[in-house]
Parts: structure tokens; C-alpha cells; sequence
């Protein structure tokens, strides 16, 4: 989330307003971030390892999060990349997708039967080639990923 006079972009807000579920894998980085984002709409996340320590306390490190039909696990630091996806598919058993943060990197992978889904960044890019945000869609045939590129 932003830092500074850094914002949200508006496509991103755009989008945030129009879902039914925000989901936030940290860094949330203040309870005002978090508040301002609880005005959008309805959110469930996790606290990241750059959050301040008020909002560490008050958000889990991992959450399971129901979505209509689906079932969607959550954390923020998914560890090293070698063995990630079966590391998280077994750590959210039963969950239809695994979302995560940290790295910044976007992606939204099919394993078997569960999407592991980052959704980058939309404020910091990093190492990732853009500034982005997930998007989940969740109907009665199952569950798709998509990562939205913002500008």
C-alpha cells in the first residue's frame, strides 16, 4: 500500500469499489491504510513484515477466507520460490485458492485444483514488471485468477 504521497491508482480503486471481497496479502503498512480500504468495501487480510506493529497484532498471519462457494487461503511471505506452489497448496488444504505477498512478483498459476495467486503491487513495483492487482472471480462453476496490469 502506499507510502507517503504515493495513492492507489484510480483503475485500482475503480475496481476495489465494484468487488465484493478486498483481500490483502501485506504489507498494509498502517491501520489508516487498512481503514481507508475498509471504506471500499469489505476486507479480510493479513499482516506483512512491514507493517507497523499495531496492525501486526491485529491481523493473523494466515487466514482462511470464505468467498460464496470458495475457499480462499491467505499469508504474506510464501518463503523461497523452490517448492512454493506444493508448499502452499498443503498448507491451505481444501482452499480453492492461496493468495500471498511479499515479493511483489505477480502471478496467478493453476495447481491441480487450486489457484496460487500474487497480486504484486499497486503502488510498488519492485522487481515485478508492473504495478498490479489480482482479481478472483468466484461463481458457482468454481473459481478463476487473473492478474490486471495498472497503468
Amino acid at each position: 500500500m502506499p507510502r507517503g504521497a504515493r495513492r492507489l491508482p484510480d483503475e485500482c480503486v475503480r475496481l476495489l469499489g465494484e468487488s465484493d471481497l478486498i483481500l490483502h496479502a501485506g504489507d498494509v503498512t498502517t491501520a489508516a491504510v487498512l481503514d481507508e480500504l475498509r471504506m471500499l468495501g469489505r476486507v479480510e487480510a493479513v499482516h506483512g513484515n512491514a507493517d507497523e506493529p499495531a496492525l501486526r497484532q491485529a491481523l493473523p498471519e494466515r487466514l482462511v477466507v470464505p468467498a460464496g462457494p470458495a475457499r480462499i487461503g491467505m499469508l504474506h511471505d510464501a518463503g523461497p520460490r523452490a517448492g512454493r506452489h506444493a508448499r502452499l497448496v498443503a498448507a491451505f488444504p481444501g482452499c480453492d485458492a492461496v493468495v500471498y505477498g511479499h515479493s511483489h512478483l505477480p502471478e496467478a498459476t493453476r495447481v491441480r485444483d487450486t489457484w496460487v495467486v500474487n497480486p504484486g503491487s499497486p503502488t510498488e513495483r519492485r522487481r515485478g514488471p508492473y504495478r498490479s492487482l489480482a482479481l478472483l472471480r468466484v461463481g458457482d462453476d468454481g473459481i478463476c485468477a487473473e492478474i490486471v496490469p495498472l497503468a
